[in-house]
């Protein structure tokens, strides 16, 4: 049975929920959308792998992106959906199937948009990068994913997440020199040392950076320890890992910097970086956007698919129903009227 996309949002994103998609298990769900919007004789669609492409092509002055990944999570014994009072529940609902229920009723609606659209619905967001959809489509073909501005419809709540935080990975390492532990005074322990770094950072005062208007909260933090070689050794290495969370003021290369100052003296790895995507609310078409919508501004404190678009030079905002602090939960859920909020505030847009 194919997907409806005259029914009302709310009824659309239970029956997207009610399709299984854990990451790297879309496939049926990409078919049902794919063959919903190739009945849409206003739309020119492209597949690659499970990612889904649709586009207008009426010469407008402007293109909007509007992106959405279409996995979940692994299923925490919470599908089917289902309706308890104001709220959808089930795994996906809020992120991110509530938002790719409101592209997809756009796509259906806006059969001659005041700006020319593209409708972006891609695969493995919620693993690691290399099999992410929107990755790999923005270098096959990166004409695909060109646009003025972009909206990802990401959790957010109902209000405008601007950019977003970039993220760094790195492995401290403190030394010794290994010992036997009764004679442990002929080495040097690593774990103690290892102290050193913690004191580092609780030492640390993170800073609020503003960004064209818009706070953010960096943070730096231990998320791993490793070290110890036998129940009777000396340690002679003890690694902590550090999560490193920066505002768009800095470059990935800013943050390396950063933290290489940070922990001077220490020897310092990093393991993996994202950048961060400034707020992109400059642009003419993301001020209409947050005039149109009226919806509250804040920056976005985590790291989202904004910055692939900033990095194809496509500014971009986090924008859709679903609540961010109940995305991964068993009890994931959404507003049902927030969905259908979200859906008038983009039509108010694009109309």
């Amino acid at each position: 049975m194919g997907l409806d996309l005259s029914s009302d949002a709310a009824a659309l994103t239970a029956a997207l929920v009610d399709v299984a998609s854990v990451s790297g298990a879309e496939g049926h769900l990409a078919d049902l959308v794919e063959a919903a919007l190739r009945a849409l004789p206003h739309l020119t669609v492209d597949r690659d792998g499970d990612t889904i492409v649709a586009r207008t092509t009426l010469g407008r002055a402007e293109r909007i992106v509007l992106a959405g990944h279409l996995d979940t999570v692994p299923v925490n014994a919470n599908l089917p959906s289902r309706v308890e009072g104001s709220r959808l529940y089930g795994c996906g609902t809020s992120d991110m199937k509530s938002g790719v229920a409101v592209q997809l009723r756009l796509a259906a609606a806006l059969t001659a948009p005041s700006r020319d659209l593209t409708y972006v619905f891609y695969e493995c967001e919620e693993v690691e990068a290399e099999r992410n959809g929107l990755l790999r489509l923005a270098g096959r073909r990166p004409e695909l994913l060109a646009g003025d501005f972009a909206v990802l419809l990401e959790p957010t709540g109902g209000l405008i997440e601007g950019g977003c935080q970039g993220t760094m990975r790195v492995e401290v390492a403190a030394t010794g020199a290994r010992a036997h532990s009764a004679r442990a005074w002929m080495g040097a322990n690593a774990i103690h040392a290892a102290g050193g770094i913690l004191d580092v950072l609780r030492a640390y005062s993170p800073t609020r950076p503003v960004v064209d208007g818009l706070e953010y909260r960096e943070g730096l933090n231990a998320v791993f320890v490793r070290g110890g070689v036998a129940g009777n050794v000396i340690p002679d290495e003890c690694v902590v890992t550090v999560n490193y969370r920066f505002a768009p003021d800095k470059s990935v290369a800013d943050a390396e910097a950063h933290l290489r100052s940070v922990f001077s003296g220490y020897a310092v790895t990093v393991v993996d970086a994202a950048p961060a995507a400034r707020p992109g609310l400059t642009h003419p078409a993301a001020a209409a956007f947050v005039a149109a919508s009226g919806a509250e501004v804040r920056a976005k404190l985590g790291w989202t698919d904004v910055a692939r678009f900033a990095s194809l030079g496509v500014p971009a905002v986090n924008y859709g129903p679903g609540e961010p602090t109940l995305a991964h939960t068993q009890e994931e859920s959404v507003e049902i009227p927030l969905i259908g909020e979200c859906e008038r505030r983009l039509l108010a847009w694009l109309a």
